[in-house]
Order: C-alpha cells, then sequence, then structure tokens
C-alpha cells in the first residue's frame, strides 16, 4: 500500500511538472520580483548579448554562420518573451543553444567555449532565473536538468575535442533557478500570509459582531422574559380580585397565563444557551436591565473617572419600552467608554431629546488634550451601537467634528410599533 502510495503521489507530481513546462500560458512577471524589473534594460541586454552572441558564433560558424545567427536572434528574443511567457521562452532558448551547438560542433576551434558560448550561456541564465520566478522549484529544477542533459546530449554526439563549459554553465544555470525559486517562495509565503491575515481580520470582524448580538439579545432575554413573567402573575391574580369571576373571564385568564408560560419557557428554551455561553454573565443573570432612568447615575460615575460631561434633556421626558430605554442607555454608555479611551482630558455633552415618536440620543466630545494610548480592545463599540439602532428601526451616526472632536447620534422609535417590532425580531 505504501509502495502504491509512493508511485501515486511520484506519478502526479511528474504530471504537475509535465503540465508547467509543457504550455503557452501568458505569465506576466510579477510587480515588485527583483525590484521592478525594466522591460527595456532587459531587451537592450538581449540586443547587445545576442549580437555578441551571434558574431562569437557566426565566426566560428563558416557556411552555416546565417543559421547560427537565426539561433542567436531566436535565443536574444527568447529573453524578452520570458518576461511574459517564461515556458515558451526556456524551450526556445534551449532549442537554440543545442542546434547552435551542433552547427558549430565541425567548425569550432579548441579554444572556443562549446557546446554554448559565453552570450549564449548569459541569456539563457536569465531566461532560467524568468523562469523559476514563475514555477515551482520542483519544476524549475527539471528545467535546470532539461537545459544541462541538453549540453550532455551534445558532447555525447560529438567526437571531437572542445573547450566544454557544460560543467562551469551548469553551476550559472542553477545559481539563476536558486535565486529564482528562493525569491518565488518568498514571494508566495508574503501572498499567504497577507491572505491569511485578511482572512483572520474578517473572521474577528464576525466573532465580533456575534459577540455583540449575543450580548444584546441577552439583555434583551432578560427584558422580555421579565414582562412574560409580569403576564402570567397578573393573569393568574386577576380572578382573585373579582367577585364571582365568571367562568368565561376565568377561561380567557388561564388562557392568558398559560400561553405566558409556554412563551417564557420557549423563549428561556432557544435564548438561555446565550447564558450558559458567557460565564462571565452568570453573575448578573437576574439583576435588572438599566434605561434612561439610572443616565444620572452613569453620568456620575463617568464624572468620579475624571471625565468633564455635562447633560441636558430637550422634550417631555415620559416613559419608554424597555427595548428603547435599554439601547438608549448603552448607547450613551459605549459613546462615553469610546471618549474616556479614544479622547483623553475631552469634555463630553450628552443631550436626550423626546419627540413624539422619536428618541434622540446625541454624545459629543470635544478635541482631546493629549493623545491617547493604545486601545487592546477589537472595535465593538460603534459595531454594538449601530446593532441596537437597527435592531430597534432606529438610525445611528458617527463622525467628526469640524472642532476636532467626535459626534454620536442615535435616532430610535419609540412609537408602539416600533416597540413591538423590535421585542419580535430579537434574535
Amino acid at each position: 500500500m505504501d509502495v502504491e502510495r509512493l508511485v501515486a503521489g511520484v506519478r502526479a507530481g511528474a504530471l504537475g511538472v509535465r503540465r508547467e513546462l509543457w504550455t503557452v500560458a501568458r505569465d506576466p512577471l510579477p510587480r515588485g520580483v527583483l525590484g521592478w524589473l525594466p522591460h527595456v534594460h532587459a531587451a537592450l541586454f538581449a540586443l547587445g548579448v545576442g549580437i555578441a552572441a551571434g558574431a562569437e558564433s557566426t565566426s566560428a560558424a563558416g557556411s552555416a554562420g546565417a543559421a547560427v545567427a537565426v539561433c542567436a536572434v531566436a535565443q536574444a528574443g527568447a529573453v524578452v518573451m520570458a518576461l511574459s511567457r517564461p515556458v515558451p521562452a526556456w524551450w526556445l532558448s534551449t532549442a537554440a543553444m543545442f542546434v547552435s551547438g551542433e552547427l558549430v560542433d565541425t567548425t569550432a576551434g579548441p579554444d572556443r567555449a562549446w557546446p554554448w558560448g559565453v552570450g549564449g550561456i548569459a541569456l539563457h541564465t536569465l531566461v532560467l532565473l524568468l523562469l523559476s520566478l514563475r514555477v515551482r522549484p520542483v519544476a524549475a529544477a527539471t528545467a535546470l536538468a532539461v537545459t544541462v542533459g541538453s549540453g550532455l546530449l551534445g558532447l555525447a554526439l560529438s567526437d571531437r575535442g572542445h573547450n566544454e563549459v557544460v560543467g562551469r554553465a551548469a553551476v550559472a544555470f542553477a545559481t539563476a533557478v536558486a535565486v529564482g525559486a528562493s525569491q518565488r517562495v518568498s514571494r508566495v509565503a508574503r501572498s499567504r500570509l497577507a491572505e491569511q491575515e485578511g482572512l483572520t481580520a474578517e473572521e474577528r470582524a464576525r466573532r465580533t459582531l456575534l459577540e455583540e448580538r449575543g450580548r444584546i439579545a441577552r439583555e434583551l432575554h432578560d427584558v422580555v422574559a421579565h414582562h412574560m413573567s409580569v403576564i402570567s402573575i397578573q393573569a393568574q391574580v386577576a380572578p382573585h380580585l373579582v367577585t364571582d369571576p365568571t367562568p368565561e373571564l376565568t377561561e380567557n385568564l388561564a388562557g392568558i397565563r398559560e400561553n405566558a408560560v409556554q412563551a417564557l419557557t420557549e423563549l428561556r428554551r432557544v435564548l438561555g444557551v446565550l447564558r450558559s455561553a458567557d460565564p462571565g454573565a452568570e453573575g448578573s443573570r437576574h439583576a435588572p436591565q438599566p434605561t434612561l432612568d439610572r443616565l444620572g447615575e452613569l453620568l456620575d460615575n463617568v464624572r468620579g473617572a475624571g471625565l468633564e460631561v455635562t447633560a441636558e434633556t430637550v422634550g417631555e421626558p415620559r416613559p419608554l419600552s424597555p427595548g428603547v430605554g435599554l439601547s438608549a442607555f448603552r448607547i450613551v454608555q459605549e459613546a462615553l467608554s469610546n471618549a474616556m479611551r479614544h479622547a483623553p482630558g475631552a469634555a463630553v455633552r450628552v443631550a436626550i431629546g423626546y419627540q413624539s415618536a422619536t428618541l434622540t440620543v446625541r454624545v459629543t466630545n470635544s478635541p482631546p488634550t493629549r493623545a491617547a494610548a493604545p486601545s487592546p480592545g477589537t472595535g465593538h463599540g460603534l459595531l454594538g451601537m449601530r446593532e441596537r439602532a437597527a435592531m430597534l428601526g432606529g438610525e445611528l451616526a458617527t463622525g467628526p467634528t469640524p472642532e476636532g472632536g467626535y459626534e454620536v447620534t442615535a435616532l430610535l422609535p419609540t412609537g408602539r410599533t416600533a416597540a413591538v417590532d423590535a421585542t419580535e425580531d430579537t434574535p
């Protein structure tokens, strides 16, 4: 079984290398690789070295000079082609070097480098570098082996003595492949790291959103559970407050109590798990949820912490639904916390406006008087405030003020319809 698996792995690897080295697909050089490799400079290098290589090979080719010149042009063109199509360029350069070596086999002098000239080696080294920047290291190593193998094949086919340079050229080729492969591995690693960081940030934002929604759901669970309990108790007590209640009244009140108990049971069954998933909430399970009635206590606490804060109320205060009162209190609380954290030394103004069908909550701070310390938090604040406003069908606007401070404004519906909808939409 292990042998079969090994054979299958080798076969799959060979097929992968074949796909990489047997294609004409376009693969432009990535930006940032080797700095900015100017195409014009590469073309000038190919032109200059190609002319020198062609002159060198043509002088030693005799009657085959024209064919050797074509090979030199092809190899120079392969360098330019490698900027966008490295695999075909490598095949072209390898073939041109092999054919050129065979053409000058019988005419090259004993002092001339063979089967490749110095210029041809320089051009092919650059082609191999550009190839190894784009393909996997195993494919680049295979290309190196094919290149060296073509040189060894030329030596095997020749029966004449030459200044053989395959070994020295192999060192240059291997160096180019090693440099290119290391650059590619580094680039791929950086790309994957950036991708992973993006996924991590996205996952962190999603988790933060779920945590904030869970916290809001727990608070509203307490509010709704309290009122359902009150309804159940009132329905149970009501028959005893009436002398000789009719059977219809008793039956209706019993049905109201039964429905309230069933609804409370289902509510606890669905949302109770949120409490069990949050050990920190265990101590405050039965604590009453705050509303704007406790705004003065909240302001006193932040003043005790050193925050300069003033408050004003516009309009006639009136009782609010539990969801609206709780959300308004939490928005003010979070806005004050953000001011203390991000605007040290700033003065804060809290304004509560009662309109006929809406409640306006505005928290504004002046510019900070000193730099804020780095915050270790994950940025729940604005997200939580926005979730609360959206849950009630309201709106939240945040942003800097012209004076350099910051403002948070929430517009929350207070009508009966909005309150009922908010309760029904609770997750």
